[in-house]
């Protein structure tokens, strides 16, 4: 006999309290969860800044604040659908492959960086100021207009 396929829509799952593997990708998890947060209670926010800012003060308060916790029980529940949580998962599996580099490696990497890039700056500045003068000399560009 087949089994039953357990429902794995997003809404099917809207009211499930539960956690789905929760020792499994902790840390991406919590910090998606945070920031779809973040995003929800900003949009509730504004909300009641622009659109019920007229309304009386009741519904200026209870509207954003259900939108608020409602985003929030979105974000929590984004992050326990067993799609999306899976693929949370293996982003964490991957991050732990990466072989990060070290403080100073990072450092000198970054003074060469900022040497080039001042160094592309002044190579360009002088590449302009050159060709100013050039095209001023020649008669084709007139100075003047570019004060």
């Amino acid at each position: 006999m087949a089994k039953a396929k357990t429902e794995t829509t997003f809404f099917g799952n809207f009211l499930v309290p539960g956690l789905f593997k929760p020792n499994q990708g902790r840390v991406v998890r919590q910090v998606t969860a945070a920031f779809v947060g973040i995003v929800m209670v900003a949009i509730a926010w504004r909300l009641r800044v622009t659109v019920l800012s007229e309304f009386s003060q009741a519904v200026a308060l209870f509207v954003p604040l259900t939108v608020g916790i409602a985003g929030l029980w979105f974000a929590y529940r984004l992050v326990n659908w067993p799609p999306f949580a899976n693929f949370l998962i293996s982003v964490e599996a991957e991050l732990d492959k990466v072989s990060w580099a070290d403080w100073d490696y990072l450092k000198r990497a970054t003074v060469v960086v900022l040497v080039v890039m001042f160094a592309m700056g002044a190579y360009l500045y002088l590449a302009d100021f050159l060709w100013q003068q050039l095209f001023g000399l020649v008669g084709f560009l007139d100075l003047d207009t570019l004060d």
